[in-house]
């Protein structure tokens, strides 16, 4: 009798070229955990079948790029907005547009459809929330009180209330009848991403750039309990269906959370990246990521995932006993009433603007004709979408749950290189083996086949103008040019002492470069213990009166960015000197070619205006003073100087503005910020 193979608990199961452009956004089924609708910088929606090559139909109608998307809950409809703060909405059966809703003046950031009404929520940098009737082709209502964009909506599994999560740090839950804010919920330091409702229970759970999660209890308006261990900020969130744990999707984990107490119950390493959605169906949790124009598809297997009643990962101190989870369906909380019809509309107010109740025009009917559902693929398309008689719904309920790969495949070559599995090669071959498998491994064609991608012929990979900041593969780098060349095809063996010297090739130069941080680093550690914020700011100028190369000297910004990275976490450290000194790097990393320091640039340009501009602006408003006044003139002078750097910086903030993709929205954002310069 054969013995039984060892699976994976997480796997890739798929990767796919989804645009000609970037990937903007993308949102999974959550019923069948098998329809995917990934949206892009060519203003296009592509609809898939998770681990299927090939697009089933593509939504064209939007004139800028996709910014967000969701589909409701019977997978019938899809919602898109743009960046020009259009909606358009899709029936997928009849494969044609259903709707056009206009009316927010800036980017779409966050949709939802109502779980029973035909009512869209939509959330937009404009810091409005509109709820739209999808049926009557009009905005109903309009909630204010955000400051900042709206980057998640959700509704509760009732109907009565919406939940609400944006970049001013705050969560809030709406009540839809009323049509007024029910709660305010405080407590994150950073933009908050997501919230999720528990499919039972009266509980919210939000995820912020804060690096934390936070369950808020619902009756009392408190919250529960916070999760506070996190490096990376909380992208996607999803509750098990029985809301026995929720899923939380980090930067190449998935991590399983408890709440009363705070626990972490497993943690599953999955090499996804930036994961953008989740979804559960048949026991196996689905995650999609996206990257450039490449979309991602990952399977965890959450059988042999721990949901309840281990140990807890870290989060409970040795001196505290551990509490069991309180058992599903207990009556701690209420549990929501699910109406068995649509719920009552919001009430209907005055609106300001005739665009808000727009009926359907001639201009709408326009943008609908130009609207098309292209179906590639008609037999996906019919056997998804075209139900075969009246009693079935697509897509299918019933989908068989997808095979998991064997623990001891063969490794790829892709995978050869990642460091925890290069560690793990290191324990277990002696070192002349190591280096015959290493070079076999560079040296090798992969005999194992991709994943197949669905795109024309392939095209030679050139350096991207702007290096992202989370890549799979260098750039810039190739393996072969660390070996050498082999002038006989067949000859792969080669001498260790050969080998080595090849690998070790500019390992002096990256160890010059470290050490150089390593100094600069200390040096910023050292200045920080002083307490003195303004000086820590200043320490790079200060290392060339102590005649050592400084960062700024140097330009390595790469120092700048790691201050930059833990001064914006505390909002509180901000003084008006320190943004004379750190606006003109700020202008140097809006120019940077590396994601990581323009976004790391745009995060601090954005505190800036939101604590000091106004400042500014009065205090270059206000008449002289009368006498001397040291003090005043000392912040007047601070003042100009900031005002005039500001206004360098939104030359380059306009000029950029018009890019598409996530750093198009970042700059069009400060853009309308610096608009009173």
């Amino acid at each position: 009798m054969a013995a039984a193979v060892s699976t994976k608990t997480a796997w890739k199961l798929q990767e796919i070229k989804a645009h000609s452009s970037n990937v903007s956004s993308l949102v999974l089924g959550k019923s069948s955990g098998r329809l995917l609708a990934t949206g892009g910088d060519d203003c296009r929606v592509n609809v898939w079948s998770v681990n299927k090559p090939n697009c089933i139909m593509s939504l064209t109608g939007h004139t800028t790029p996709i910014e967000s998307l969701q589909i409701n809950t019977n997978e019938e409809l899809i919602v898109a907005g743009s960046q020009s703060g259009s909606i358009r909405v899709w029936d997928l059966e009849a494969a044609k547009i259903l709707r056009t809703l206009l009316g927010h003046k800036a980017n779409i950031c966050s949709l939802d459809f109502h779980p029973f009404g035909s009512f869209v929520a939509s959330g937009s940098l404009d810091t409005n929330i509109k709820l739209w009737d999808v049926r009557r082709k009009g905005c109903i209502f309009r909630y204010k009180g955000h400051t900042q964009a709206v980057r998640c909506l959700r509704f509760s599994p009732d109907g009565k209330w919406l939940a609400s999560a944006a970049d001013d740090h705050t969560v809030k839950l709406w009540d839809l009848t009323a049509g007024k804010i029910m709660f305010e919920f405080t407590g994150h330091a950073g933009p908050v991403n997501v919230v999720e409702f528990h499919p039972n229970e009266y509980l919210l759970a939000s995820g912020s750039s804060d690096r934390t999660v936070r369950f808020w209890d619902l009756e009392k308006f408190q919250v529960v309990s916070c999760i506070e261990e996190e490096a990376t900020p909380v992208r996607c969130v999803l509750f098990n269906p029985d809301g026995c744990c929720l899923y939380s999707g980090f930067q190449d984990s998935l991590r399983v959370y408890g709440w009363e107490p705070e626990r972490c119950f497993d943690v599953v390493l999955v090499n996804w990246g930036k994961v953008a959605d989740l979804s559960i169906c048949n026991n196996q949790l689905i995650g999609v990521s996206f990257a450039q124009s490449t979309v991602s598809s990952f399977v965890v297997d959450l059988s042999r995932v721990t949901k309840s009643g281990s140990v807890p990962h870290g989060l409970l101190r040795s001196d505290e006993p551990l509490v069991q989870p309180t058992p599903t369906g207990s009556s701690l909380r209420r549990i929501y009433d699910r109406p068995s019809t649509s719920c009552s509309k919001p009430q209907r107010v005055k609106h300001n603007s005739e665009s808000e109740r727009r009926s359907p025009s001639s201009e709408d009917d326009r943008d609908e004709k130009e609207s098309t559902a292209e179906i590639q693929n008609p037999e996906d398309y019919k056997e998804i979408f075209q139900p075969k008689n009246a009693i079935s719904r697509t897509p299918p309920r019933i989908n068989e749950p997808f095979p998991a790969p064997p623990e001891d495949e063969p490794v790829t070559a892709k995978e050869a290189v990642k460091p925890s599995q290069a560690v793990e090669v290191q324990t277990s071959l002696p070192k002349q083996e190591l280096v015959q498998l290493l070079s076999h491994l560079l040296l090798q064609p992969d005999p194992f086949p991709r994943p197949p991608i669905a795109s024309s012929t392939p095209v030679p990979r050139a350096e991207p103008s702007v290096i992202p900041a989370a890549r799979n593969e260098p750039i810039g780098l190739k393996a072969s040019d660390f070996l050498p060349a082999v002038k006989n095809q067949s000859q792969t063996e080669l001498m260790d002492e050969e080998v080595m010297s090849q690998i070790k090739k500019g390992h002096k130069t990256v160890c010059v470069v470290l050490t150089s941080r390593h100094k600069n680093l200390d040096t910023v550690r050292a200045v920080w213990t002083t307490g003195d914020i303004k000086a820590r700011a200043f320490l790079l100028p200060l290392l060339s009166q102590n005649s050592v190369d400084s960062a700024i000297a140097t330009n390595d910004l790469s120092v700048v960015v790691d201050l930059l990275n833990i001064v914006n976490q505390k909002a509180s450290l901000w003084k008006l000197d320190l943004c004379t000194v750190v606006l003109p790097q700020i202008e140097k990393l809006l120019q940077s070619k590396y994601e990581s320091y323009v976004q790391t640039g745009c995060t601090s340009l954005k505190l800036i205006l939101h604590r000091f501009l106004p400042l500014i602006i009065d205090i270059l408003a206000a008449p002289p003073s009368v006498g001397v006044d040291i003090t005043r003139e000392e912040r007047l002078h601070k003042c100009k100087l900031c005002y005039k750097q500001l206004k360098n910086i939104s030359n380059i903030v306009k000029n950029k503005s018009g890019l598409s993709g996530r750093h198009g929205s970042a700059f069009r954002e400060l853009h309308l910020l610096m608009d009173v310069l």
